[in-house]
């Protein structure tokens, strides 16, 4: 059993750190880049442990999450906004590498451990929904059975999963030493609320009892502000 974990998460492990290599290191031109290093251990950590987690816990949300892309979604909109999300993302790590490798900024040494200090946070408040909802998957779909919830993180926003995504994202500019790609993040980031408004309007009309759920939390993503 413990065998069957393990092999799969290193192998997950291993892809992810030459995919985030190529695109860190390549446009960096070096690789004396100890804020790259930390952020793909970082994160490639706090990912592999809750894969590990759904993989003992809850296999069929794992199978759900590893549905994703733009190819995944039913929706046009959404297959757009996942398109424009790809790019933005390759982006921003492209950008803060290009930073890292001109020097345009400088960010102290604890400003990027702060910023993997969010990555962490961001993907733990993530781990934390999924042990909440075991519906939470990758794509905008309703399935045969879903329910809403309405306890743990679901008390407080309506989507929490997505706050985590934003502590994480903008924890990954600092991590690698940019305040360049806040800049790019901040572009990116209405995509994000064209996201959560569309996925709403499917959960109104497919989820039952969701409208009565935004009535009684009022809040999509952060608390006392939207």
């Amino acid at each position: 059993m413990m065998k069957k974990l393990i092999l799969p998460a290193l192998r997950t492990f291993a892809i992810g750190a030459l995919v985030l290599g190529l695109l860190l290191f390549l446009p960096a031109w070096t690789f004396k880049y100890w804020q790259a290093w930390l952020f793909i251990l970082v994160f490639l950590t706090c990912v592999t442990g809750i894969g590990l987690y759904l993989s003992i816990n809850d296999p069929v949300l794992l199978e759900r999450r590893k549905k994703v892309g733009p190819a995944a979604e039913q929706s046009p909109v959404q297959k757009i906004i996942m398109s424009l999300a790809l790019v933005g993302i390759l982006a921003l790590l492209v950008i803060c590498a290009l930073d890292h490798r001109f020097q345009w900024t400088r960010v102290p040494v604890w400003v990027s451990l702060l910023g993997d200090g969010l990555i962490a946070l961001g993907l733990f408040i993530n781990l934390l929904v999924f042990k909440e909802n075991s519906f939470g998957g990758s794509t905008i779909e309703t399935v045969a059975d879903q329910k809403v919830i309405s306890t743990g993180p679901y008390a407080r926003v309506r989507h929490p999963m997505y706050l985590g995504v934003l502590v994480m994202m903008i924890g990954v500019p600092l991590a690698l030493g940019s305040f360049w790609g806040l800049a790019v993040l901040a572009l990116i980031s209405p995509g994000l609320i064209w996201r959560i408004l569309d996925e709403e309007k499917l959960l109104k009309l497919q989820l039952p009892g969701y409208t009565e759920y935004m009535q009684k939390v009022r809040f999509r993503l952060v608390p006392f502000l939207w």
